[in-house]
């Protein structure tokens, strides 16, 4: 411990000029957004001398309103992990960019029109990864381009389907909301919009004059969650009982039809009458400041009924709004999953490009998609990690970080948000857009590009 360090052959110097923007010791914050489940989360990523160190929610931004969840605050460990993919693969043999997009061009030249040819995708709500997709499909109209992700809302797409016969998406505000009746929505810690709605229901919750009024929440769930342990009363049902209970409040309250959506109308077992009138009474008495919110798990029926009930109750323009949907291609994404597996079994589909998707792990089990994978006679996958379906290709490609990527996506009530990247890719990876600039004729062109 008192002996002098070696001396090294190579010595430290400061910069010959200073950055003016850069002190060493002195953060620098960037304005970005992490996207989940294609759904934006504005950020605010720190940065010392060029690398970024934290991640913290953006107090200006609608979806995180300065919050971040563990997630993504662990975000900033997928940036540097030595596990990620980091070279091209073709098989089991390293290869480069170029030699893929060579592949890639040949792939699509030899399918005139795009016959044959299928781009998977995750949910797509950015603006600018749809315009190029438009262009795809405009340059090769018989191609087709399919969604999956596997915590996508299928069922409130269909919900909305169900009750407006559109594409729309609910958009809550519950600083407006008196009583809260969820019906197996977990909506404080799931879902786009659950660090807006903790926030705004956490307000709610603050009493500190004897004027304040606080509000209250029914919660109806299947399973213990997060947003069940602050419910003012919660009723644990059955899956099976969780519609019944939703025609139930439902019919109390006028809605014609109801019962023949979702039961008899009678009140499900596991929830007593008692408790029941005195939910449908305090939806009553708050009118207009009453809110019900169905949980993305709960079949389409229930979405349908829930949308029912606010408009009966008035809520519509003051705790919930509508707004078109934010997605680039609205769809029920299990269905467009299936679809694809039944084409690339009976030799429909050729070429096919998976951009960020691992269905060989996350699609459902009964439609063996990994075997249908391996009867394409092109295939290649883009991903952070050379994954199942990384491995069943015959192509694999690195992807950037969101921290190393320009780009863009809505949030979940359809705000534009801007991701811009902190550094350059540590591994040589390729955005989303860089792989469809390549599919249009231009392997070179950059993200900012």
């Amino acid at each position: 411990a008192c002996a002098r360090p070696p001396l090294s052959h190579e010595k430290i110097v400061p910069y010959v000029r200073q950055d003016d923007e850069i002190t060493p010791g002195k953060p620098l914050f960037y304005a970005t957004a992490v996207t989940y489940g294609g759904y934006a989360e504005g950020v605010l990523a720190e940065s010392h001398q060029g690398r970024p160190t934290k991640l913290e929610g953006n107090p200006d931004h609608p979806a995180s309103r300065g919050a971040t969840g563990a997630v993504t605050q662990a975000q900033v460990l997928n940036l540097y992990d030595p596990d990620r993919s980091q070279v091209v693969m073709r098989g089991e043999d390293e290869s480069d960019w170029e030699e893929f997009a060579s592949a890639l061009a040949s792939a699509l030249s030899s399918a005139p029109g795009g016959a044959g040819v299928a781009l998977l995708t995750e949910h797509v709500t950015s603006p600018t990864l749809a315009s190029q997709l438009a262009q795809f499909q405009a340059a090769y109209p018989q191609a087709r381009w399919y969604q999956y992700d596997p915590l996508h809302p299928d069922n409130a797409v269909a919900g909305a389907r169900l009750a407006f016969g559109a594409d729309v998406d609910p958009v809550y505000d519950l600083s407006s909301a008196d009583v809260i009746v969820s019906l197996d929505a977990d909506f404080l810690d799931e879902g786009p919009g659950r660090l807006a709605h903790a926030r705004a229901f956490a307000d709610r919750r603050r009493v500190l004059a004897a004027t304040d009024t606080m509000n209250r929440l029914y919660q109806l769930e299947t399973s213990p969650s997060a947003t069940g342990t602050l419910a003012d009363l919660r009723v644990a049902l059955k899956p099976s009982s969780v519609a019944g209970a939703a025609a139930a409040i439902a019919a109390a309250l006028g809605v014609t039809g109801a019962a023949s959506a979702g039961g008899t109308g009678a009140v499900p077992d596991g929830l007593s009458q008692e408790r029941f009138d005195a939910l449908v009474d305090d939806l009553r008495g708050a009118g207009s400041a009453g809110l019900v919110i169905a949980g993305s798990s709960q079949p389409p029926a229930v979405h349908a009924l829930a949308a029912a009930i606010n408009q009966a109750l008035g809520s519509v323009g003051t705790t919930v709004r509508y707004v078109e949907s934010v997605s680039a291609r609205p769809a029920v994404h299990v269905d467009e999953l299936a679809e694809l597996t039944a084409a690339l079994r009976s030799g429909e589909v050729g070429t096919l490009i998976i951009i960020g998707a691992n269905p060989a792990y996350t699609a459902p089990a009964d439609l063996e998609f990994a075997t249908a994978l391996a009867q394409a006679s092109f295939s290649a996958h883009l991903g952070l990690y050379r994954d199942e379906t990384g491995l069943l290709c015959d192509w694999h490609v690195p992807q950037t970080h969101f921290l190393e990527t320009w780009s863009d996506a809505r949030a979940f009530d359809g705000t534009v948000t801007i991701t811009q990247p902190l550094i350059l890719p540590i591994y040589g990876g390729k955005s989303e857009h860089e792989l469809l600039a390549a599919q249009l004729g231009t392997p070179d062109a950059a993200g900012y590009d």
